[in-house]
C-alpha cells in the first residue's frame, strides 16, 4: 500500500493527537483516489469520519469558488461531530453545518459565501436547496455517512432532492454499517467499490452477555442497582421508548444519581449538553433510545444496559456496538422482568448475575461541567478558556478535562473537588476582554 503520510497528513494526525491511521482508514485514503464510487463498511467507532475526511480534503481546491463537497449524516449530532473534527484538523478551508433545531438564518448567512463543504442532514440541506441557499451544480464529492441509517429514518425524499440538484458528475464516498441489498432509484450507480471491515470485528469481539432477571415492579430499582455497582465506569442504558428514558430519569433524579438522557423529543441544545457531559465524564450514565447506537462520538463504553430488548437483531447489534470495539472487552446486560421473555435472536442460554440486594450508590463523577456563556462566533478558542481557569482560578493542567467550544457557548471539564474555588477565582473576570457568564452546566 502506498505512504499516505504525506507532511500535510501528518500535520492532520498531530492536530487530532492521532498517532497513526489504522488499517482501515489506510485503505480508503489509498482506494478512495483511484474510484469514482467507494462503500465503505465499518462498525461504529472505527474512525470512519477522519477515513473520508481525508481523502475529501485532498480534493478540495483553493482556486476553486462554490461548494465543492457535501457530507449528508443522519443526524443532528452526527454531524456536529463530523464538523467538530474537520475544524480541529485545522484546514484552510471554510465549512458550514446545516440540521434541523439550528437557525436558518444563521446558516443561510454562512452559506452566502459559499463554504468549500458543507455538513447537514437531507432535510435541512434539502431546505436549502429549495431556498437556493447555495448552489449544488460545483459539487464534486458526495460524503454518505451512515447511508443505512439515511433510508432507514425516511429520508428517502430529501435525498432525491439533493442528488437531483447535482450536476452527476460527482464522486461518492458512502459509509455503512450493514451491507444494502436494494439500492434506491437516485443513487447515479449500484455497484461502488465496497470495502468491508465488519467480519473481522464480529469475530473478535470480547462482548459478554449477562441476563438480569426482575420482577416486573421492580424493574427500574434493578436496573438503579445494576448501575450503582459498576461504580463509575462509564454505563449506556437504553430503551425503546422515550416514555421509558424519562421515567427512568426521574427516579435517578430522586436518588441523586448523576445521569444524562437523550432521545429525539428533546430540544437539540438539552441532547447536545448531555452528550457534551457523559463525555466529559460529568455524568457516567447515559439513559437513551436507539438515538445514541449509531454515528455519536461517545466514548469507549465498558457496561451496555438493554432495559428494553429491541425487537429487530439489527437494532441488538448496534446497541452493542458501543462496547467491545475494536477488540476491546466489556459486557452487555438484558435485563428481563419476570412478564417477559427473550427475543429469538438471542441465545437463550445467557449466564445470569444477580445484582445487590440493597442499593449503594457510588461517588459522584470525577468532573463538573461548567457553562461558558461564548463560543466560536464570539472568537473564543479553547486555549482561551483554559488561560482563565489556569490564571484566575488557579488550576493545573491535569485539572481540567474536555473542552467543547458550541457557536455561542462553551462546556468546560474541572475536578469536581475543585469547582467552589474554580468559580470564586474568577467570578467577575472577563474572557479575552469580554464579560462572560461562567456557572455549573444545569
Amino acid at each position: 500500500m502506498p505512504d499516505t503520510l504525506t507532511p500535510q497528513n501528518a500535520q492532520f494526525l498531530k492536530n487530532l493527537s492521532i498517532e497513526k491511521f489504522n488499517e482501515m482508514q489506510l485503505t480508503v485514503i489509498d482506494k478512495a483516489s483511484k474510484t469514482k464510487n467507494l462503500m465503505l463498511l465499518a462498525p461504529t467507532g472505527s474512525g470512519k469520519t477522519l477515513a473520508f475526511l481525508i481523502p475529501l480534503i485532498e480534493q478540495l481546491k483553493k482556486d476553486i469558488k462554490g461548494v465543492q463537497a457535501l457530507i449528508i449524516a443522519p443526524s443532528r449530532e452526527l454531524s456536529i461531530q463530523i464538523e467538530q473534527v474537520f475544524r480541529s484538523m485545522k484546514t484552510s478551508f471554510k465549512v458550514s453545518c446545516c440540521y434541523g433545531g439550528h437557525s436558518v438564518k444563521v446558516e443561510q448567512n454562512s452559506l452566502s459565501e459559499a463554504p468549500a463543504v458543507i455538513i447537514g442532514t437531507p432535510g435541512r440541506l434539502a431546505d436549502h436547496i429549495l431556498r437556493k441557499s447555495f448552489s449544488a451544480k460545483s459539487v464534486k464529492m458526495v460524503v454518505l455517512d451512515e447511508f443505512d441509517k439515511s433510508l432507514q429514518m425516511g429520508f428517502h425524499d430529501q435525498l432525491i432532492i439533493i442528488f437531483k440538484a447535482l450536476s452527476g458528475k460527482q464522486n461518492h464516498m458512502l459509509t455503512s454499517a450493514t451491507r444494502l441489498n436494494h439500492w434506491p432509484d437516485f443513487m447515479p450507480f449500484t455497484q461502488p467499490d465496497t470495502f468491508s471491515f465488519l467480519k473481522d470485528e464480529s469475530q473478535n469481539s470480547k462482548l459478554k452477555l449477562l441476563m438480569v432477571h426482575t420482577k416486573s415492579t421492580e424493574k427500574v430499582e434493578t436496573l438503579m442497582k445494576l448501575a450503582a455497582g459498576f461504580n463509575q465506569e462509564v454505563c449506556l442504558v437504553f430503551c425503546n421508548h422515550r416514555e421509558a428514558v424519562e421515567r427512568i430519569s426521574g427516579l435517578l433524579h430522586k436518588h441523586q444519581l448523576e445521569h444524562g438522557m437523550l432521545h429525539g423529543a428533546m430540544e437539540q441544545i438539552d441532547r447536545e449538553k448531555n452528550l457534551i457531559k457523559f463525555r466529559a465524564g460529568a455524568h457516567n450514565i447515559l439513559i437513551a433510545t436507539d438515538l445514541a447506537s449509531r454515528g455519536l462520538d461517545i466514548p469507549e463504553i465498558k457496561h451496555i444496559v438493554h432495559y428494553q430488548l429491541p425487537p429487530k437483531e439489527e437494532s441488538f447489534i448496534h446497541r452493542n456496538g458501543r462496547t467491545a470495539r475494536m477488540h476491546a472487552e466489556g459486557q452487555a446486560y438484558l435485563v428481563l422482568a419476570d412478564d417477559e421473555s427473550l427475543p429469538d435472536y438471542i441465545d437463550q442460554s445467557v449466564e445470569e448475575l444477580k445484582v445487590a440486594y440493597k442499593l449503594r450508590l457510588p461517588p459522584p463523577p470525577v468532573y463538573v461541567c461548567l457553562y461558558v456563556s461564548a463560543g466560536k462566533k464570539d472568537k473564543i478558542s479553547k486555549g482561551d478558556i483554559v488561560g482563565l481557569l489556569t490564571k484566575k482560578g488557579g488550576l493545573t493542567a491535569n485539572d481540567i478535562g474536555n473542552i467543547t467550544t458550541l457557536d455561542f457557548s462553551s462546556y468546560v471539564a474541572i475536578k469536581r473537588s475543585l469547582v467552589n474555588k474554580v468559580l470564586a477565582g474568577i467570578k467577575n473576570e472577563k474572557l479575552k476582554n469580554k464579560k462572560v457568564k461562567i456557572e455549573i452546566a444545569n
